[in-house]
């Protein structure tokens, strides 16, 4: 083995250094949040897992999410050009506030910034106000009176919250907000005639997703690699990889980038052309039952692609997939229809079910 220059800095010993640095400025919050962030994902990246680097600095797992999204978000609208007196509010606080906007394109994310800066939002009105500004979006043509910008975007949400809403008190505070949030003369001259006309036009109700839930063992089956088929020799045993399920689904990763997940027969999954899965969760769809935010799995049939009002679709969304209902067509390019969308099996006692005499009893 060929030794190191006398002056060549082995770089194990390096990238070590560079870990210990920021485990040290985490542990002694130097920095800004941004920076914390950062520096999490760095380790994240380097191989520390949440736990660890809850153990080494303190933040907790939570608390590292959001500063990791709440980071990319900041470095996202810096890139867009966000005022000056935004990035400087925004570099000191407001990790929060900036996570409820990740779903946003990064143009989307500057504008919704500066509307949190301007009227001073927390982070439950900041997702409101990324709601709004997402579902606008994806109109194919803008609605009477109202721009491309982003305070236009919540107006037009009051807007139509209040023209559904026979509820005298509430319409007067949704057109109160319409009014807070529009951008043109336009946008606020549509709000000021819901003062005079208060006629009601009813919502459509969304459809219900067609949520299943896993609920008995049977149902989440065991995966196990196959090794071939006699006659087989011992190395070919060996060489088959340990399996690592994933919870709460059971997701199973080989060598490579592929991975699999094993679903019940039920038969609008074995009625499907090209079904694929993406882990997701609920809080994309509407909450009918408000059963609690949790992981989902959502399968797509890919080879229906053609509109209707009566699915939920996964759709390109500037780039990224999102999943949509649509009351009517939209230029958004429609990628498959959500088929199932599957919630993990309840276990009170995870420990108890691996007994089987406990489970006879």
């Amino acid at each position: 083995m060929t030794d190191l220059p006398p002056n060549t800095p082995n770089p194990e010993n390096t990238a070590n250094d560079v870990v210990q640095e920021l485990l040290r400025k985490l542990r002694q919050k130097q920095g800004t949040w941004v920076e914390w962030g950062n520096a999490i994902a760095s380790l994240q990246k380097a191989g520390y897992k949440p736990q660890d680097i809850f153990e080494e600095t303190g933040f907790e797992p939570i608390q590292q999410n959001q500063v990791i999204v709440g980071a990319q978000v900041y470095n996202s609208i810096e890139t867009a050009k966000a005022s000056a007196a935004t990035l400087a509010h925004y570099t000191t606080r407001g990790s929060d506030v900036l996570y409820e906007l990740r779903l946003l394109t990064q143009a989307e994310r500057a504008e919704a910034a500066e509307l949190t800066f301007t009227h001073k939002l927390d982070a439950d009105e900041a997702r409101e106000i990324a709601k709004a500004i997402k579902d606008f979006s994806r109109f194919r043509q803008l609605p009477e009176g109202f721009s491309h910008h982003a305070g236009d975007a919540v107006a037009y949400q009051a807007w139509k919250l209040a023209r559904q809403n026979n509820d005298l008190q509430e319409r007067s505070r949704l057109i109160a907000k319409g009014l807070r949030f529009a951008h043109t003369q336009t946008a606020r001259k549509q709000i000021e005639q819901l003062l005079t006309d208060f006629s009601v036009v009813p919502q459509r109700p969304a459809p219900i997703p067609p949520f299943f839930r896993l609920d008995s063992e049977e149902e989440l089956p065991r995966i196990i690699p196959v090794v071939g088929k006699l006659p087989l020799t011992p190395q070919t045993l060996k060489a088959v990889p340990l399996v690592e399920e994933i919870e709460p689904f059971r997701v199973v990763k080989f060598a490579g980038e592929q991975a699999w997940v094993a679903l019940p027969g039920w038969q609008t999954l074995l009625g499907a052309e090209d079904p694929v899965a993406i882990i997701a969760t609920s809080d994309r769809f509407p909450n009918p039952t408000q059963i609690q935010t949790g992981p989902v799995i959502v399968v797509v049939d890919r080879s229906h692609r053609q509109w209707n009002d009566l699915s939920y679709f996964v759709v390109d969304n500037a780039g990224e997939l999102d999943f949509q209902w649509f009351a009517t067509e939209t230029e958004l390019t429609i990628l498959g229809k959500v088929i199932v969308i599957v919630r993990p099996r309840k276990i009170l006692d995870e420990e108890v079910t691996k007994d089987s005499w406990q489970i006879d009893e």
